[in-house]
């Protein structure tokens, strides 16, 4: 059956105002459009909804019924159907899925922990690491928002560019390195490498290789933390985005240094499938992750 749901606004303001007049005032109708409206629901219901009694019109039986039930359909469909729905963070119930790697987890967690807990107690967060091959857990809801430092090639993804962080040396304190260091010594120290998918070149790589120099890279491991371990306990040098890495750093006791090549800012870009574009709480979400990342730039130390 081809149901007009407009029928159950006129069936709900006759109800209310008890006669066709009142309805089609209150519909902005004329009578006569609105006694064919009253026709259309006899048909469907099958009952005269409204009787005429002397100068009145009473309610059958069925439409007394079913008035509070119609009251609600409509009501419910105001509310599926506004612009804009208001967002109360203090009854807010819900689990939102972030995926970065480590060194977005480490900065981000903290702030964006000590927000959710005074603005939204209800709101659970759950942070996945970066896997190893691409997946399509944005796309099926699997993740809410996805941190770090590409582009969507989708078109069903959307992107915010949150800042950007800088490149720098990293190595153990009794490093011999020192800030002085020309182009071809650093290309010629060990390197350990940071690469979910184990790759042993990234971008500074394509920059050496323009001066005809290749980076002696030992070794790649998957975070950043497990990378700051290792060159804490060896010669290696790690090239690592500064910002971010600032809790890492101090926790394994690393010194930095400029890297002595120009190279462009790690950009910081959160991901979400366009289904969330206008979601009152995941715009929120997406606005807490932002603040939280520029507290963090911004808070943290310097070493």
């Amino acid at each position: 059956m081809q149901l007009d749901l407009n029928l159950l606004t006129a069936l709900d303001a006759l109800l209310e105002e008890g006669s066709v007049t009142g309805a089609a005032g209150r519909l902005r109708l004329s009578p006569p459009a609105l006694s064919r409206t009253l026709g259309r629901l006899r048909r469907h219901t099958g009952d005269d909804i409204l009787v005429r009694t002397g100068r009145t019109m009473t309610p059958t039986p069925y439409a007394l019924a079913v008035r509070d039930q119609v009251r609600d359909l409509v009501q419910q469909a105001h509310q599926v159907l506004a612009p804009s729905r208001e967002l109360d963070l203090a009854t807010l119930e819900r689990t939102f899925t972030l995926r970065c790697h480590d060194t977005l987890a480490t900065a981000l967690a903290a702030p964006l922990l000590q927000v959710v807990d005074e603005q939204a107690p209800g709101v659970r967060l759950r942070f996945l690491a970066e896997t190893a091959i691409d997946t399509d857990d944005l796309r099926h809801g699997r993740v809410d928002l996805e941190v770090g430092a590409g582009l969507p090639v989708s078109p069903e993804l959307r992107s915010e560019t949150y800042g950007h962080d800088q490149l720098v040396v990293a190595m153990g304190r009794s490093h011999p390195y020192t800030p002085a260091i020309d182009l071809q010594r650093f290309a010629a120290k060990p390197h350990v490498l940071v690469s979910r998918r184990g790759r042993l070149a990234d971008p500074v790589d394509e920059i050496l290789a323009t001066h005809g120099l290749r980076r002696r890279v030992l070794a790649s491991v998957g975070t950043v933390a497990a990378a700051a371990q290792v060159i804490s306990r060896s010669d290696c040098l790690l090239t690592l985005p500064l910002g971010l890495s600032r809790p890492l750093i101090a926790a394994f006791g690393l010194v930095t240094v400029p890297l002595p090549v120009a190279v462009p800012d790690v950009p910081i870009i959160g991901v979400w499938h366009q289904r969330y574009d206008t979601d009152p709480g995941h715009l929120w979400l997406r606005t807490q992750v932002g603040a939280a990342l520029a507290s963090a730039m911004r808070q943290l130390p310097e070493t």
